[in-house]
């Protein structure tokens, strides 16, 4: 397992390939980076998202989980998410049009960031609000155990218990 020593929490898209790309978004739905390379190696991604703050969740754009992904999984001690169906380009293009992208790599790794953050995102602004509530102040931290599955509960009281296994 890696170890990344920035606290602001990211969800990590990832298109793989021979030009391969990331996009990290923060748990507020904020792009925090991007970028892309022709024929990267696992060292790079491994930097590109550690450089960008602490991977809480791998996405794809593919129902099918690439290696790729199981591996950055493993390699960060995270889950992954991966859509019900493969994202159609349409949805992509709609996802990213406010953002500069370089090329498709960027796209479809950024359109994946959004499409998981999309998914937490009503369950997140719940747990803020509650933590604010009860005065809890560190936020990010219940936010991203709420992404490891935890109730908003546990997360504000650091229990130990996952909500369920995937």
């Amino acid at each position: 397992m890696l170890t990344v020593n920035r606290m602001e929490y990211v969800i990590v898209g990832v298109d793989p390939g021979k030009t391969a790309a990331i996009a990290c978004v923060d748990l507020e739905g904020r792009v925090a980076k991007i970028a892309y390379s022709r024929f990267p190696e696992i060292g790079w991604f491994i930097s590109q998202i550690s450089s960008a703050g602490t991977p809480i969740l791998i996405a794809s754009d593919k129902r099918k989980i690439a290696h790729l992904l199981e591996k950055l999984s493993a390699i960060f001690n995270i889950r992954y998410y991966t859509p019900e169906v493969d994202m159609s380009v349409e949805r992509k293009k709609e996802l990213v049009r406010k953002y500069n992208v370089q090329n498709n790599h960027e796209r479809d790794a950024l359109a994946a960031a959004l499409t998981a953050y999309n998914t937490y995102a009503n369950k997140l602004r719940q747990a803020e609000s509650i933590a604010k509530s009860k005065g809890y102040e560190n936020v990010s931290k219940v936010k991203a155990m709420v992404i490891k599955e935890y109730s908003i509960y546990d997360a504000i009281t650091e229990r130990k218990t996952k909500k369920r296994a995937r």
